[in-house]
């Protein structure tokens, strides 16, 4: 339940438009509901500005579509991210207005426009075409938290004037993700070069050597650029929320 909300239902019960009664079965539900599967947690967009989102893998598709609709019924908005595309369409067979991002494996569904909170922009940029899925996976949820996001793709350190070319866009942005497999040596090259926050993703994407993103993902937390952050590999959502954070302050 976002803050609005409470303060709605207390001018509710203040107008008396509203019985105490019914305003306390509300309030008791407020903190988290128990759905069988999941305890649903309506808390969380008060505690920390942004909404409880939905991790799909390994959920099954009724699962995924009983949280979603305890989440719809609170009047938020939905994220579900790690979902394939054959669990998606049985998902939006039961929820024809989400919408499906294919590329980043992530489905929203907007039951009112994402609140602007960001403050700048957030810059997406990925080292490879490989690595777009998991940049593609933050530029969804940076958006669907708010921020103004754009993208840079398939600027690695292989062809580093492709980087060098987009400059401006550096300078410009307020937070800068960072999505490489292989080696991982492109958020060290951006975080040499401008003087805002860095967060490197690892992807798995890459040869044997590579070890499944483990390669890229120790090259960046030795990264020579001071300042840099790290998240776990593939986790674009988690970057685009640490990004979103970033980006309020």
């Amino acid at each position: 339940m976002k803050p609005d909300a409470i303060i709605e239902l207390l001018d509710s019960v203040k107008q008396g438009t509203l019985a105490v009664d019914d305003a306390l079965e509300l309030l008791r539900q407020l903190p988290f509901q128990d759905i069988g599967c999941a305890q649903v947690d309506h808390h969380r967009q008060l505690r920390q500005g942004m909404p409880e989102m939905i991790f799909g893998e390994g959920k099954t598709v009724e699962q995924v579509t009983a949280i979603i609709a305890a989440m719809l019924d609170r009047g938020g908005n939905i994220l579900a991210t790690r979902l394939d595309k054959d669990k998606a369409g049985h998902v939006m067979k039961m929820f024809p207005a989400a919408c499906y991002h294919a590329e980043a494996r992530c489905l929203t569904l907007e039951q009112q426009p994402p609140v602007p909170r960001g403050k700048g922009t957030i810059l997406v940029i990925s080292a490879g075409t490989s690595d777009i899925p998991v940049a593609s996976e933050a530029l969804v949820t940076a958006q669907f938290l708010g921020n103004q996001v754009e993208h840079v793709y398939d600027v690695g350190v292989a062809g580093l004037h492709r980087l060098l070319a987009r400059s401006e866009q550096l300078a410009a942005a307020a937070v800068i993700i960072v999505v490489a497999g292989m080696e991982g040596a492109l958020p060290s090259v951006v975080g040499g070069l401008v003087d805002k926050p860095v967060i490197a993703v690892p992807t798995s994407v890459g040869y044997g050597a590579s070890f499944g993103g483990i390669a890229a993902l120790l090259g960046m937390l030795n990264s020579c650029a001071s300042g840099v952050t790290v998240v776990n590999i593939d986790n674009g959502f988690g970057a685009a929320c640490a990004a979103s954070l970033m980006n309020r302050m």
